[in-house]
This record gives C-alpha cells, structure tokens and sequence, in this order.
C-alpha cells in the first residue's frame, strides 16, 4: 500500500469517527430530559396542593358557569347582550338558592319542632345502645384490665388558652367565605368574557397546533356540561325513588328527606353514609329497628343503583375512565384538596384523559385511563 493510499484511509477512519458515540449522545441527551420532566411534575403537584383554595375556587366557578351557559345562550338568542344575560342568570341563581335554602329551613325547623313529640321513644333506642356498649366494656375490661395509674404520679393539666383551638377554624371559614364570594362574580365573568377566554387560550398555541387545541377544549367543554345535568338527572331519579320508599315506611316529610338523601348519595365514597343520616334521623321515634334497618338498606341498594346502572349509561360514555382510574383519582385528589377533592376527582381526572388524548406523546397515558379501545369511537 502506498503513502497515499494510507493517507486516504487515515482520513476516512478520521471523519467517520465511532460507531457508538451518537447513540451514547441519545442516552446522555435523554437523562437530563427525564429529570425535567420529574422537577415539572413535583412543581406542579406543589402547586396543586400549596394553591387548593385557588384552583377549587377557580374549578368550582366554571362548574356553575356551565350550569348557566344553556341560560345565558337563551337570553342571548333572543337579542339580549351577553353580559345582561349573565346577569339576570346571576339572579335566577341567588333567587333559586334563596328558595330552597328558606324551604329547608322551614322544614326543618318544622320537623325540628316536632321532634319532642318523639323524645321518649330516642332516648329508649340511646340507652339500649348505651346500655350494651356498657357490656362490652365491661367485657374488655374482664379480659385486658386497664393499667393501675400509680399513686405517686401526678397529673398536670394544661390550661391553654381558647383561642388556640379556636384561632385554625376561624382561619379555615374565613378562607371557605372569602372563596365562596368569589365563586359568583368569577362565573359572571367567565359567562361573559367566554368568546374571548376560549380565542386566546387558542391563539397561545402554535399555528399547526390551535386547532387540536380547540378541539380539546371544545370535548373538555361537552364533558362538563354532561358531567353536570348528568349528575342533576341521575340525582332527580335518586331521591324520587327514595322519597317513595321512604313515604311507603311512614317517614314524615319523606319528599324532602328523600331529596337530601339522593343528592348526597351521589358522593363518591361518603355518599352512603351522608345518604343515611337524613332519613334515621327522621325515622327514629317512628320506625323500629327493622325499619331503620330498612332504610340503610334501601339507600344502599338505590346507590349500588345509580353507580352501577345509571352512572354507565348517562355519563360512562362522556367520562370514558375505567373503574380503576377513578378510584385512583379519588384517593389522589381527596387526599390533596380534602372533602372538595372527593367531588371535583371525576371531572377533573376526565379533562386530564381528553387532554392526553389530543397531546403527541400522551395517548398511551389516555389510553391507560380509558375504557378500552372502543372508548375513542
């Protein structure tokens, strides 16, 4: 071989370089790729969990402005602007609530007034109970003795002041009412401002991508507003199924227990117990054992109903997430925004799955909240 020819091939080893060097470059580039992805995540859970009043406030308002849209687009159709239409939407809201809250009220102040009438029979079914939790105290103390406390011991109690008890509830209402007004000038602003939020939330996205983006917030708007009158029907046929069950066991004002009773069985996980306060209450002094027994029953079999049947075919195509998602999501959000994470999980757990489902790159983590392949039919 010749110098030249050795030259040559010094000088293609030379600009071929290694074989693997551009595969380790992938690897490297990836790592740091994984680690923002990681930081992103914990940021935005702090942010979750740091901001809870915020974003529930914020979620809860657009929640109601859905609930008014189908007014306001009414009044809008017969030529009245926008921001008038939100207004008189406003209205009927605080009027209605007005209603039904002075309509509770006399209830219960009527059935709170009648209670005496039923006092003896209480205090019977208390002191049965009392009387055996007496037994099985005696009965554990029989079998492991509660420890002597020694005589030289002495026991110091702590005189604190109230205010330290008192000091973390009166913090925690005040934040419940500060974002509670919020809540109704924020869905008068977002009825109005609707067109406009719903453009530039567009626009912030690139050319190629608004498009997908609208979309996306279009199907994120259709759940929303199905998760809602979903949930007022099924909730409708709830309590007047109990309200008959509870008429036909002597229940007195069993229409308006029967309508508290089916709303808070539609809570997730509390929503049986929540369902079977109302109506022991009420039934108590007037229904024996069996009857109470009953009535457990009755609200548990009419919410074994409305999960199992109702649920699937009113919002079980609108929702698309298997079961296990949204016990997942459940406990994630409950443990995150506490009793107000339990109602928003769903509807927010369901945005989360139509966002993947629409962002290159996420469609196996929507897929992996769906139903199945068929869920995107």
């Amino acid at each position: 071989m010749s110098g030249a020819d050795k030259e040559v091939m010094n000088a293609n080893l030379t600009n071929a370089g290694p074989v693997n060097p551009p595969q380790e470059k992938k690897e490297l580039e990836s790592i740091p790729n994984v680690a923002q992805k990681v930081l992103a995540f914990i940021a935005i859970l702090t942010i979750v969990y740091v901001g809870k009043i915020v974003l529930v406030t914020l979620l809860f308002s657009i929640l109601l402005s859905f609930v008014l849209e189908p007014i306001v687009g009414f009044l809008e159709h017969r030529r009245i602007a926008r921001p008038y239409g939100a207004g008189m939407a406003m209205l009927v809201l605080m009027g209605v609530l007005y209603a039904m809250s002075y309509f509770f009220y006399v209830k219960v102040e009527s059935f709170a007034s009648e209670l005496p009438k039923y006092s003896g029979q209480i205090k019977n079914v208390v002191v049965k109970f009392r009387q055996k939790a007496d037994k099985l105290d005696q009965t554990r103390q029989q079998i492991m003795p509660d420890k002597k406390q020694d005589k030289n011991t002495v026991t110091v109690k702590s005189e604190s002041s109230g205010l330290s008890a008192i000091t973390p509830t009166t913090s925690a209402i005040t934040e419940a009412v500060l974002a509670l007004s919020f809540i109704p000038f924020l869905a008068y602003f977002m009825l109005t401002w609707q067109a406009h939020v719903r453009a530039s939330a567009v626009k912030l996205f690139e050319a190629q991508n608004r498009t997908t983006a609208y979309v996306t917030i279009s199907r994120i708007a259709q759940m929303l507003r199905s998760f809602i009158v979903g949930n007022l029907v099924i909730g409708l046929i709830v309590s007047a199924i109990s309200a008959g069950v509870f008429a036909a066991m002597g229940i007195p004002y069993f229409y308006f227990i029967g309508l508290i009773s089916g709303y808070l069985s539609l809570v997730p996980y509390l929503g049986v117990i929540l369902a079977v306060i109302p109506p022991a209450a009420a039934g108590i002094g007037v229904v024996g054992v069996k009857g109470l027994l009953g009535i457990g029953g009755t609200v548990l079999a009419v919410h074994l109903f409305a999960m199992n049947v109702l649920y699937p075919k009113m919002l079980g195509r609108r929702l698309q997430l298997n079961p296990l998602v949204v016990t997942v999501s459940l406990l994630f959000w409950g443990f995150i925004w506490g009793a107000l994470g339990l109602l928003l999980a769903i509807p927010v757990t369901a945005g989360l799955k139509i966002i993947c489902d629409h962002v290159d790159g996420w469609q196996a983590i929507g897929e992996l909240m769906g139903e199945g392949p068929e869920d995107t039919k």
